[in-house]
């Protein structure tokens, strides 16, 4: 099913080490808003500078994929030390491709991190990288978002989608 992610997790500290290995995940893409951030924010969550340091210290490759414009992005992955693709058109492919040339990973070797069943999830369950859904940090309060989220919400609840245990 195309809307049912790997693993479902709160946060993106919340993903260890022993989850990737579990899972052979050796690289991760990365949506930025309300998966690292608050939507357009450029504060980090809380434990994401050492979370990142850890996965690198893992070798673990990285790299941010965002439907948000290059002016919204360059600040925030300055702050994290990553590349980014901006304007990455999920849930599209071309993004999804563009992130794993850039990582030099293969599908099978790579999951995409984000908060959102419509983008990242469908996104990366077509182009057929592993996929991690997140509880997004805070809700969004335009019109557009609240009604996909309630979408979102019926289809987590139909598709039996739990948070993974280690």
């Amino acid at each position: 099913m195309l809307l049912k992610p790997l693993i479902k997790l709160e946060k993106v500290t919340d993903i260890s080490v022993s989850v990737l290995n579990k899972y052979g995940i050796k690289a991760l893409i990365l949506d930025v808003d309300n998966t690292l951030s608050t939507h357009h924010g450029q504060v980090l969550t809380d434990g994401l500078t050492d979370w990142l340091n850890l996965m690198r210290e893992n070798g673990i490759k990285m790299t941010v994929l965002s439907n948000s414009n290059s002016k919204r992005l360059t600040p925030f992955a300055k702050k994290i030390e990553l590349d980014f693709i901006s304007l990455g058109l999920k849930p599209l492919p071309f993004g999804y491709l563009r992130a794993l040339k850039r990582l030099g990973t293969k599908k099978v070797d790579t999951a995409i991190v984000g908060d959102q069943l419509f983008t990242d999830t469908l996104g990366g369950n077509f182009v057929g990288v592993k996929t991690i859904l997140l509880t997004p940090i805070k809700p969004e309060t335009s019109l557009r978002f609240r009604m996909k989220r309630r979408v979102e919400a019926f289809m987590i609840k139909k598709l039996k989608i739990v948070n993974t245990e280690e």
